[in-house]
């Protein structure tokens, strides 16, 4: 085995987490004494840099507001060959990173979710939350063929390979269905570790909307797959406008080969338009699809440059 040593970056996005985030680096860095403890602070109006730095972690900021933003930064800039990311917010346990990463690292994965169960605190996981997860995480499942038990699992750990790869279009708390998708297309290899899942530091505050992040993340999941599969995408609406246009035209034929007459005409032209935008949309469908599979091999090629995780933290 490689005995090169390795660079682990913990990166911690953070917006308002001066509560907790003393807490966090001091528990990565138990956990992980050679890591590169980086915090990014998303416009905080508290303490939080303060207290990051008194903790003796590296702070960076950026301004654009949402946690995509933050990861697209964090990706960009950091260098090194494993990146553990968690939240702030003292929620995920820093114990777990290094089973997490002699995992990646064992198994030469992309990519190892921390999947949430509770440790035996009832009001940690918002029971709207928890509901939430399992339809988006089961939507995923269903769209791609398989998924994860905890998609919105903030608590990754990843190979360089796929964060120099990951092509990070989201804005907010979307991001981590983007990871999920994004390796269930490219089908890189990734698994799930089960970790703890803890309650919120007293003084701080969840920045998830329920509704409103969760409608954001099911567009997301609707996107990427117009994106992934294009053809399916397409071809299912394409699908679906042809069964209405045949069965409102069904009454129409039995009209004309009774009586010889056409009499509901806005009805035919209604029927008619509907199945030339059937077969526009699977014209569609087929050229996207030739489209993204090229783009699939470039990105390939591009990740094959990269060489697999190798290692261990083990001296």
């Amino acid at each position: 085995m490689d005995s090169t040593p390795l660079s682990i970056a913990v990166i911690l996005p953070c917006h308002n987490e001066a509560a907790s985030i003393a807490a966090v680096i001091q528990g990565f860095r138990t956990a992980l004494p050679s890591a590169r403890l980086v915090v990014y602070d998303n416009n905080s109006t508290d303490r939080t840099i303060d207290c990051a730095l008194q903790a003796g972690a590296e702070v960076r900021r950026e301004s654009h507001q949402g946690k995509g933003h933050v990861v697209r930064r964090m990706f960009a800039d950091i260098d090194a060959d494993i990146y553990v990311m968690a939240d702030g917010d003292g929620t995920y346990d820093p114990l777990a990173a290094p089973a997490m990463i002699e995992r990646l690292l064992s198994e030469q994965l992309d990519m190892v979710v921390g999947a949430r169960h509770d440790a035996g605190e009832r009001e940690q996981y918002r029971p709207g939350h928890r509901l939430g997860n399992q339809l988006l995480s089961g939507s995923v499942a269903v769209l791609f063929g398989e998924g994860f038990s905890d998609m919105l699992s903030g608590y990754r750990v990843f190979s360089r390979r796929f964060v120099k790869t990951f092509p990070a279009h989201s804005n907010g708390f979307e991001i981590e269905t983007e990871f999920t998708v994004h390796a269930l297309h490219f089908h890189l290899p990734c698994q799930e570790l089960p970790t703890r899942y803890f309650a919120r530091a007293p003084g701080s505050s969840s920045k998830l909307n329920t509704f409103q992040d969760g409608l954001r993340i099911l567009l997301m999941i609707l996107l990427l797959a117009k994106e992934a599969r294009p053809f399916a995408f397409f071809g299912l609406i394409a699908l679906l406008l042809s069964l209405v246009s045949i069965l409102l035209a069904i009454p129409l034929f039995i009209t004309f080969f009774e009586t010889g007459l056409v009499p509901r005409v806005p009805t035919a032209l209604l029927c008619s338009g509907m199945m030339i935008m059937a077969s526009i949309s699977l014209t569609i469908g087929i050229v996207l699809n030739s489209l993204s599979r090229t783009r699939r091999e470039l990105h390939r090629h591009r990740y094959l440059t990269f060489q697999p995780p190798s290692g261990s933290l083990r001296p």
